[in-house]
């Protein structure tokens, strides 16, 4: 081990050690300092009260001066300990979707099923084809035991070609496997935009976790205060005990609120790392300056037609349709006469003494016609089922539309008063704020109580939370009405990474 390296060690193992021993001595200092002053306030009398008020400040005085250098020499170990530890930079949306891109199992599996369905179209087009086969055989013959006794041996082979001429069935059989090959090519597409949009909610939910808990922790914090204060108001007989008691219960609340606000970042962290593979301890958030702006163009009509059009969805339902067709066809064709094209040769030898010689050779060439005349009502059967799976399909297609145009006006609306949202919870922010202070002012003075001053918090403190939440929720939205219209790409993901920052 390198000699700078060891010596670096050991100042930074010394550095610490003196730290936690300054730390422990500051801390006994404030303990013997707060027994102390308790007693001092045990003994007193009612005339002394003014004098422990004076001793409590002063000793408050002392203790925050020791409680300050505490904070400064943990401040002075952390930033040590961090500045010789790996820096962890954080995740943006860009790393999480490329993560999920390698890991994604559901996108694996409909990858895996279009190359199937790619191996069952050229499956169906070796029916059209030209078939060739190659036959041949040895025999050994023993005829000692006859009158013309000896042995012989027999060898033949023989190739044949089959090159269909006309097959309606086949044909149209190899057709519906084409319109199967882009269904799935289709789905996979769809995968790939519904990872994008499931990557996307699961970085944003986590965002509005993490802001629910910043808010609930500050929120937490802000109410101790004010039981604290309530307390020592009570102390000098300002406020009644109730108050205090309400204060005490408003922060136990928000305690509560806090280990809530916490399980629920948890979840959300888990969600994105089960898309991604990946546990990111710190993920980048939206800028304030991120733009909110109408939908373009700034027509519902327009994305309703657009949606009817594109949404893939719809196309897989309208490919389903056109497959069903062609399998009706090919049912149909079951009656329909077969003509192939066939060509042999075929070589026959015998070696030795056989009784007859067989030996031959011959080519042979033609045409061959097959007609189904009966096949048990299977054909027509079959016709039946095709076109009720035809209906079937038609109607999907028409429930498809159907859905898509409704979803593409809830959501067109849903952004709409998202961006509403968004304006109005900034400006109930400034409100809020305000309101806070005016409050506060009031308590100070004696016009308002415990109880305003907490509402006054906790309404502050939800006015934040709520504009964070109405961003994330229009960037989902955004990006929901791009997928159901078609138009959701990897660009989505590109254009709103470079809106990212550090929290």
């Amino acid at each position: 081990m390198p000699r700078k390296f060891v010596c670096a060690n050991v100042a930074l193992f010394v550095l610490v050690s003196q730290c936690f021993h300054l730390h422990i001595y500051y801390q006994n200092r404030f303990f013997h300092t707060t027994l102390a002053f308790c007693i001092a306030v045990r003994v007193s009398n009612t005339r002394g009260k003014r004098r422990n008020r004076l001793i409590t400040g002063e000793i408050k005085k002392e203790n925050h001066i020791a409680m300050t250098k505490i904070r400064h020499f943990k401040a002075i170990t952390l930033v040590t300990l961090l500045g010789t530890s790996t820096f962890t930079p954080a995740a943006d949306l860009m790393t999480a979707y490329q993560d999920a891109v390698r890991y994604d199992s559901g996108l694996a599996a409909s990858r895996a099923s279009l190359m199937a369905e790619k191996e069952g179209e050229s499956q169906a087009r070796a029916g059209l084809l030209p078939a060739i086969s190659f036959t041949g055989s040895a025999q050994h013959i023993d005829t000692s035991a006859d009158r013309t006794g000896g042995s012989h041996k027999t060898t033949a082979f023989g190739l044949s070609l089959s090159q269909p001429v006309f097959r309606a069935q086949t044909w149209f059989s190899y057709l519906a496997s084409r319109e199967n090959t882009q269904i799935a090519e289709t789905r996979f597409s769809i995968a790939q935009q519904q990872l994008i949009l499931d990557v996307a909610t699961a970085y944003f939910n986590v965002l509005k976790a993490q802001e629910s808990l910043t808010t609930r922790q500050s929120a937490e914090a802000a109410f101790k205060r004010q039981w604290e204060q309530a307390k020592e108001r009570f102390d000098v007989g300002l406020i009644t005990i109730t108050e205090v008691h309400e204060a005490k219960a408003n922060y136990d609340a928000t305690q509560t609120a806090s280990i809530q606000a916490q399980s629920q970042l948890d979840i959300a962290n888990a969600t994105l790392s089960r898309l991604s593979g990946v546990n990111y301890p710190f993920i980048l958030d939206l800028k304030a300056g991120f733009p909110i702006v109408q939908p373009t163009p700034a027509n519902v009509d327009i994305w309703i037609e657009q949606a009817t059009r594109d949404n893939l969805s719809v196309q897989v339902s309208q490919l389903a349709t056109e497959a069903r067709q062609l399998q009706l066809k090919t049912s149909q064709a079951g009656h329909y006469p077969t003509l192939d094209l066939v060509a042999s040769y075929n070589d026959t030898e015998n070696h030795g003494m056989a009784p007859v010689d067989n030996s031959a050779r011959t080519a042979a060439l033609g045409l061959q016609l097959n007609m189904p005349l009966y096949q048990g009502g299977g054909t027509q059967a079959s016709i039946s089922k095709a076109r009720y799976q035809l209906e079937e399909a038609r109607l999907n297609l028409e429930t498809a539309r159907r859905n898509v145009r409704l979803q593409t006006s809830t959501l067109y609306r849903t952004i709409l008063t998202d961006i509403e949202t968004v304006h109005s919870q900034k400006q109930n922010i400034v409100s809020r704020e305000s309101a806070l202070e005016a409050t506060r002012a009031g308590y100070s003075v004696g016009t308002r109580n415990i109880v305003e001053v907490l509402d006054a918090e906790r309404n502050y403190f939800s006015a934040l939370r709520d504009h964070a939440v109405a961003r994330y929720d229009y960037v989902i939205d955004s990006l929901r009405l791009k997928q159901i219209t078609g138009l959701l790409s990897p660009q989505d993901i590109i254009d709103i990474n470079r809106w990212l920052e550090k929290k």
